[in-house]
């Protein structure tokens, strides 16, 4: 199936790209997603994510035409 891919601030430095599709397996869960994404890195403890627009756990199942987005905390005062 296909997700699209939203990166924010740094990380869309890091990984170069702020947006992109993504063929993640059938059982793909948030996780196998940002491993997609990053060659099989491991996903930083503060890094956030998001699916639909909604907050979600690295365990979060994604769905086919999904958009999965990652950004690091946000702070503000």
């Amino acid at each position: 199936m296909q997700v699209t891919v939203k990166t924010f601030a740094h990380l869309r430095d890091r990984l170069g790209f702020a947006e992109q599709a993504a063929e993640v397996p059938d059982d793909a869960r948030v996780l196998d997603v940002w491993q997609t994404v990053t060659d099989g890195s491991e996903m930083p403890r503060n890094v956030l994510a998001a699916v639909n627009l909604d907050y979600a756990a690295a365990d979060t199942r994604v769905h086919d035409g999904d958009e999965v987005a990652f950004f690091p905390p946000v702070t503000g005062g």
